[in-house]
């Protein structure tokens, strides 16, 4: 029995992975914006040689874990911010698999393509992963082992109905998850939402405070807000 040096996920085949050689990207001239050219491009769009219009707003067709590695010799380092949404493995995905292999075999391609996305991210760089309930939980632990736990910022949660399904055997559930991760926490800042004139006219400092302005208030509920109030059946 091999000794362990972290906590980590384990789950059936992770030791394997897959066998990535270098990728390019070629120019489809039947989509490509550049339709009107004489000509696609030959060879690699993103060699260094072209201009960067020409690997500007790219959009990509194919297996996104080709696609990334294709995008690792250029950008490595360079990339600010990465959304993706990935299978929420509801079982639709791989039907044909017993529950635990399918479960494996997300965590595997989850594994392997965010590593990518990790040397693709600039230090001050983030990443947001839409999720459901179906893998949240597990996808948290992977991006600690990915990311590394200390740099874990957020798990947002979005309301994505406002009404209840009638079919729900127990719960019905009305939302999804946002999990964000900073390649480095201590180099990313986020751009933090405006306050009005109003609102910051609310705020003063008359006692010199040094974390800064604030307001008084009275944190008593004063009435009944709907939402948040439900019946017991």
């Amino acid at each position: 029995m091999s000794e362990k040096t972290k906590l980590e996920l384990t789950w059936i085949g992770k030791d394997k992975r897959p066998r990535l050689e270098p990728r390019i990207l070629i120019e489809d001239k039947a989509l490509s914006y550049r339709a009107e050219a004489s000509a696609p491009l030959q060879g690699d769009l993103l060699a260094d040689e072209r201009p960067p219009s020409f690997h500007d707003n790219l959009l990509i067709q194919g297996d996104n874990l080709l696609a990334l590695k294709a995008l690792e010799s250029k950008y490595a380092g360079e990339v600010k911010c990465i959304f993706i949404d990935p299978p929420y493995n509801t079982g639709s995905a791989f039907t044909h698999y017993d529950d635990g292999l399918e479960h494996s075999m997300w965590l595997t391609m989850m594994r392997d393509r965010l590593e990518i996305i990790r040397t693709l991210l600039a230090d001050e760089g983030s990443l947001w992963v839409s999720i459901d309930d179906n893998e949240c939980h597990y996808l948290k632990i992977l991006c600690d082992e990915v990311f590394g736990r200390a740099n874990f910022i957020a798990t947002v949660i979005w309301e994505k109905t406002t009404s209840a399904r009638n079919d729900a055997r127990f719960f019905s559930a009305d939302h999804d998850y946002v999990i964000v991760y900073a390649k480095e926490i201590k180099k990313l800042e986020l751009n933090r939402v405006k306050r009005t004139e109003s609102a910051e006219a609310a705020y003063t400092n008359p006692d010199n405070d040094p974390r800064g302005p604030w307001r008084e208030g009275d944190y008593k509920l004063l009435n009944k807000i709907n939402p948040i109030f439900f019946a017991v059946t």
